[in-house]
């Protein structure tokens, strides 16, 4: 069973606040092209028949690119509700996307996924968290699930969105990621934002090692 954070509520409150508070194009988060968690679904061996859960995909664009290359079984989950609702005025209801208004940590998943793709959630938890994090990730992914994380690189920015974040490495997110998973590739992605300002980010693929108890 999930863990409820004590902070969820006010998570909530925070990125409805921040969603509210601006256009999508001039967030520092937004991206227009999404080449690098694409080639890394194509390393992974990701397929369209996948069941994709977008950890974090709020109002992005993501979801509509899987959706147009053909996707059939997307599930977006954010926290915030103003985000969530963005994206599903913007997706016509046969898509068929799933859209999930929850709290990562505090989430009771009703099946298991193929693919956990998230760009840039995990770096705003630490302490106790981090750790409900990886509960609800092992928990998720089905027996031979495949993981695409990104998070603020080591020399990334300290603060994002009035909030501090933990910075990460190839070694610290496969540090992280511990023995149930093999790292397939790491990448940095430097991301331009709407001010054209440089972020960097870490990227991760890795693959579930095989548990016979899951299949």
């Amino acid at each position: 069973m999930a863990a409820e954070s004590e902070n969820s509520s006010d998570r909530r409150s925070h990125w409805d606040t921040v969603y509210q508070g601006s256009e999508p194009e001039a967030r520092s988060w937004y991206q227009s092209e999404f080449s690098v968690p694409l080639s890394l679904f194509a390393t992974l061996g990701v397929s369209t028949s996948s069941a994709v859960l977008d950890v974090g995909g709020g109002e992005t664009k993501f979801v509509d690119l899987l959706i147009a290359k053909g996707f059939s079984d997307v599930t977006v989950l954010d926290i915030s509700e103003v985000a969530l609702r963005t994206s599903k005025g913007r997706m016509a209801r046969e898509h068929g996307v799933a859209w999930v208004n929850e709290d990562i940590l505090a989430w009771q998943p009703k099946r298991r996924y193929d693919v956990w793709h998230d760009r840039a959630v995990f770096h705003f938890l630490s302490g106790r968290d981090v750790d409900f994090y990886r509960e609800q990730l092992l928990r998720s992914l089905n027996a031979n699930g495949t993981v695409v994380l990104a998070t603020f690189a080591l020399e990334g920015p300290e603060y994002c969105s009035g909030l501090a974040v933990t910075r990460y490495g190839c070694e610290e997110i496969e540090a992280f990621l511990g023995e149930e998973f093999d790292v397939v590739e790491c990448k940095k992605e430097l991301h331009t934002m709407p001010n054209s300002s440089i972020q960097p980010f870490t990227w991760v693929a890795a693959k579930r090692r095989h548990n016979p108890s899951l299949s």
